[in-house]
C-alpha cells in the first residue's frame, strides 16, 4: 500500500483496517519525540480539567477514525443534500445552475483544451520549457483547472519537501492524537469549512477526515503556530487538487517559505496581517487618494473589508473561479500579489464605492456582494491585475516593507515539546463572568417562557394563540429590558471587544484581539450583532460567543 492508498480508503476500509489493527491504548503509547517540561507540578483541579481535554480529544479523533459510520452526527451537522440541485465545475452547490450560455461553455472547454496540451507539455519538460517569462506568461493566462495540482506542486516543489521529509507526517498525527491543545477547535472549523462543497457537504466525509487530520497534524508540527482559524480555509482549498499529505507539506510551504510566510498572519499578535493593512492604506494613499478619503469619511477603516483578502486569499471574497487564479499567480509571486489584488479591487470599482453614502453599503459591496457577482469577467480583471502589478512597480510599493523577525518561524518544525498545562486545559478553567452568566440566563429564560407558552396553548387548545404568543412575546421583552437594563449596554460592548469589525462600527484597535492558546476566539467565529434584543433571540450562537 503507497502512501496515497493510505489516505484513498473508504469509510468501511478504514474501519475494517482499524479492526484487524486497533490503535494502541492511550496508556501503551509513547512519543520520543516529545520533552515533558521538568519539574511540573499540577493541582488536583487541573488534573482534572487535563483529563477532560485528553478524554474530548481522544473522543473528538475516535469520531473523525469512524467517519460516516460515526453515531453521533447530529440532524444540523449533516443538512440535507437535497437542498442543492446543481454543482459547478468546481464542486459548489447551488440551489439553481449558474447561468452560462452553451456558447460560452463550448468556447470556454475549446480554449481551456489548447491551454491543456501546452501546459501537459510544459510539465513533461519542466526544467527546459518552464522559462521564467514562458511560465509567468502562461501563469498569467490561467492554469487549467486538471493542470491545477500538479503545477501548484511543481511551483511549490512539494516532490522535494516530501522527499526530504519521509515519514513526518505520520509522526505528527500520531502526536497529535496524544497531545495537540487545538483539536476542539479544529474540530469546530472544520464542520463549518466549505459546506456547500461536495468534498465537505456530509459530517466526517472522506475529506473532512482529511482535513481534521491535516490541521491536527499541522497544530504539533509548527507549534509556534499550532492552530488558527483561517488556515483551515487555506488547507481546505489545498485538499480540492491534493491528496493529504501533500496538502499538509503545502500548507508548510505557504506557512514557512519566505516567499509567502503566511506564518506571520497566524503568530500571536498577527504581525504580517499588521504590515499587509499598514501597505495597503499606504497604496491607497498615493494611488487612490479619493476613494481613501471617501472611505475615511464614512469610517470604513481597511481591517473592517481586507482581512480575508489577506487572511486567507481573497476566499469568499471574489468568485471562486478568479479567486484560483489569483491563487495561480500567487503561487509564482507571492505576497506582492496580495496587495496588487487589494489595490486592484478598489480600482476597478472605484466609481461605483465613491457612489456609495455610508458605511453598511460599501463593507456589504466588499464583503458580499463581490463573492456573488464581481463584475468584470475574469480575464479582464487578471489583465488589470498584472497592470495594478507593473503601476506599483515603479512606484516601488509592490513589495511590503521588511518583515519583523517574528514572521518566519524560530523554532525547528516537527521538534514537539508537549504543551504546557494552561495550553492542554484551554479555557476550561476559566469562570464565566457575571454579565456572561446573566446574558446566558436571558436566552434561556426566554427560550423556556416561549416553550412553556406554546405547550399551554396546545394541551388547552386556548383560542387567539397567536395574539396571545405576541403578548407573551412583549412582556418578556419588558421584562428583559427591565431586569437586564443595567448590563445590556455594556454586554454588547463587551462582546465586539474582541474586534471592533461591525459595519456599524469604528475600528478600535487591533490590539483587542485574544491571541491566547491557539487562537481560538478568532476572525470568523466572532459574532457581531446590532442589538441585545437581536442576541437573546438567537439562542445557537451563544455557544460560539462565549469562552469555547
Amino acid at each position: 500500500m503507497t502512501r496515497y492508498d493510505r489516505y484513498s480508503l473508504s469509510t468501511d476500509q478504514q474501519q475494517q483496517k482499524q479492526t484487524l489493527n486497533p490503535p494502541a491504548a492511550a496508556a501503551d503509547r509513547k512519543l520520543d519525540t516529545v520533552a515533558v517540561a521538568p519539574g511540573t507540578t499540577m493541582t488536583d483541579e487541573e488534573l482534572l480539567l487535563l483529563e477532560r481535554a485528553n478524554a474530548e480529544r481522544d473522543e473528538i479523533f475516535l469520531r473523525y477514525d469512524q467517519g460516516r459510520k460515526c453515531d453521533s452526527i447530529d440532524a444540523w451537522e449533516d443538512p440535507m443534500f437535497e437542498v442543492y440541485t446543481q454543482a459547478d465545475r468546481y464542486g459548489f452547490l447551488h440551489p439553481v445552475a449558474p447561468a452560462q450560455s452553451k456558447e460560452a461553455e463550448l468556447l470556454q472547454h475549446r480554449i481551456e483544451m489548447e491551454r491543456v496540451k501546452k501546459w501537459v507539455k510544459m510539465h513533461k519538460n519542466w526544467d527546459a520549457a518552464a522559462t521564467k517569462e514562458n511560465l509567468r506568461r502562461r501563469v498569467m493566462k490561467g492554469i487549467p483547472d486538471r493542470m491545477r495540482s500538479a503545477i501548484w506542486r511543481k511551483l511549490l516543489d512539494l516532490d522535494r519537501q516530501i522527499r526530504e521529509n519521509g515519514g513526518m507526517y505520520d509522526r505528527m498525527l500520531d502526536c497529535a492524537r496524544r497531545h495537540s491543545p487545538d483539536i476542539r477547535q479544529i474540530d469546530f472549523d472544520v464542520n463549518r469549512q466549505f459546506r456547500n462543497h461536495v468534498f465537505y457537504r456530509e459530517r466526517y466525509s472522506v475529506k473532512q477526515q482529511s482535513l481534521f487530520r491535516v490541521l491536527a497534524a499541522y497544530s504539533m508540527y509548527n507549534t509556534e503556530v499550532g492552530y488558527c482559524q483561517g488556515m483551515s480555509t487555506v488547507a481546505a482549498v489545498l485538499l480540492m487538487y491534493f491528496d493529504e499529505e501533500d496538502t499538509f507539506w503545502a500548507l508548510d510551504v505557504l506557512m514557512t517559505n519566505q516567499r509567502y510566510a503566511m506564518h506571520g498572519l497566524y503568530i500571536v499578535g498577527f504581525p504580517k496581517l499588521m504590515r499587509f493593512l499598514a501597505h495597503h492604506d499606504r497604496i491607497l494613499t498615493k494611488c487612490l487618494p479619493k476613494v481613501k478619503k471617501h472611505l475615511d469619511k464614512h469610517e470604513v477603516h481597511s481591517v473592517l473589508y481586507s482581512l480575508k483578502w489577506f487572511f486567507v486569499i481573497f476566499i469568499e471574497r471574489i468568485p471562486f473561479s478568479l479567486c484560483l487564479r489569483v491563487w495561480d499567480i500567487y503561487m509564482m509571486y507571492g505576497e506582492r500579489v496580495l496587495t496588487a489584488m487589494a489595490y486592484t479591487i478598489l480600482k476597478v470599482h472605484k466609481t461605483k464605492l465613491l457612489r456609495m453614502k455610508d458605511m453598511d453599503q460599501v463593507t456589504d459591496f466588499l464583503q458580499t456582494s463581490l463573492h456573488k457577482q464581481f463584475g468584470y469577467d475574469d480575464d479582464y480583471v487578471i489583465k488589470a491585475l498584472q497592470s495594478s502589478m507593473d503601476e506599483l512597480k515603479k512606484l516601488k510599493l509592490l513589495n511590503l516593507p521588511p518583515p519583523s523577525a517574528n514572521e518566519l518561524p524560530t523554532m525547528p518544525r516537527g521538534q514537539t515539546v508537549e504543551p504546557s498545562t494552561k495550553a492542554r486545559i484551554g479555557h476550561r478553567n476559566e469562570q464565566f463572568s457575571e454579565r456572561e452568566i446573566a446574558l446566558k440566563e436571558t436566552v434561556l429564560y426566554r427560550s423556556e417562557s416561549k416553550n412553556e407558552e406554546e405547550e399551554e396553548q396546545y394541551n388547552n387548545g386556548v383560542q387567539g394563540a397567536g395574539d396571545r404568543a405576541a403578548t407573551a412575546e412583549d412582556e418578556d421583552d419588558e421584562r428583559t429590558e427591565k431586569d437586564y437594563d443595567d448590563i445590556t449596554e455594556d454586554t454588547v460592548s463587551q462582546l465586539h471587544t474582541g474586534v471592533s469589525t461591525s459595519s456599524l462600527r469604528t475600528i478600535q484597535s487591533f490590539t483587542t484581539f485574544d491571541t491566547g492558546t491557539s487562537l481560538a476566539t478568532s476572525l470568523n467565529s466572532l459574532v457581531i450583532i446590532d442589538s441585545f434584543d437581536d442576541y437573546c433571540d438567537n439562542d445557537r450562537i451563544i455557544e460560539e460567543s462565549t469562552r469555547l
